[in-house]
């Protein structure tokens, strides 16, 4: 498939990973004492990159890896080396999802976390079909908010989280919510101060808690990429999502234009931040 065409096992992708936990960790030790004590999860974003790449990660201990693109999570996820080598793997679902591409996604072996369910409506089709799945867990979901008026960027509007949180606890028994998730403006120069978008995930959280009575160290912040990583630990994010600082840049060059769930050039760009 394009995404194992010309690719090869990284070089220091161990010593890239041992770079970005101790990062993180430098990070941590920023936070104020008010946060939640929640040690940060490092998802590792391996769209694009071959198996053996993940396999490799995997060997170093990494366990949480994520991907933009349903078909291109189900073959990698579904691959036989992953399946036999990588047992306790855990695949976060990062990308913009389609309902019509959710029935694919439910088939993903290993599937540990949806991050980008943005509507009542996608968040009942996942509900329905995980539950038809008979799956003895339920599945992990975040809600991704659009906190900066970017085109490129998804998510539901601000003043909506509240009540689709609500109606997934209260009408979604197959989905456990476990936090919310945004991709922020890139390029925030920090010596404006704190990233405007983090600022509003955060105060979001605060009024989910408030309002639905749940407790602020159950609901997570899925916050900072590549480029804004640290940040976003030392402002409460909980789940950082990285990928070219570990395994690289990336090569879209083949990529077919037909993929099943294409994404337009604008939305390209936006992916290509992790």
């Amino acid at each position: 498939m394009w995404w194992r065409a010309g690719m090869a096992a990284g070089e220091g992708l161990g010593r890239a990973l041992r770079a970005v936990t101790e990062r993180m960790q430098q990070a941590v030790a920023k936070r104020p004492q008010s946060l939640p004590a929640v040690q940060p999860r490092l998802v590792a974003v391996s769209k694009t990159k071959p198996v053996d790449m993940v396999i490799e990660a995997y060997n170093e201990g990494q366990r949480s890896f994520g991907e933009n693109y349903v078909q291109e999570l189900l073959e990698k996820a579904s691959d036989s080396k992953i399946l036999s080598l990588c047992p306790e793997i855990k695949w976060h679902f990062i990308g913009h999802l389609q309902r019509s591409n959710v029935n694919k996604l439910i088939a993903v072996p290993n599937l540990f976390m949806v991050e980008t369910v943005d509507s009542v409506k996608l968040a009942d089709k996942v509900n329905s079909l995980w539950q038809k799945k008979g799956s003895s867990q339920r599945l992990k979901i975040m809600v991704q908010v659009k906190t900066s008026q970017e085109d490129s960027k998804h998510g539901l509007p601000p003043e909506e989280t509240v009540g689709t949180v609500e109606h997934i606890i209260k009408e979604c028994p197959s989905l456990e919510f476990v936090g919310l998730m945004t991709i922020g403006s890139f390029g925030h120069d920090l010596s404006k101060g704190p990233n405007p978008d983090f600022q509003v995930l955060i105060s979001l959280r605060q009024d989910v808690c408030e309002k639905l009575n749940i407790p602020i160290g159950k609901v997570e912040l899925s916050m900072g990429m590549s480029t804004d990583y640290q940040h976003a630990i030392e402002v409460g994010s909980t789940n950082v999502r990285i990928g070219n600082i570990i395994f690289g840049e990336r090569d879209y060059s083949n990529k077919p234009a037909n993929a099943s769930d294409t994404k337009s050039k604008v939305e390209t760009l936006a992916v290509q931040e992790y």
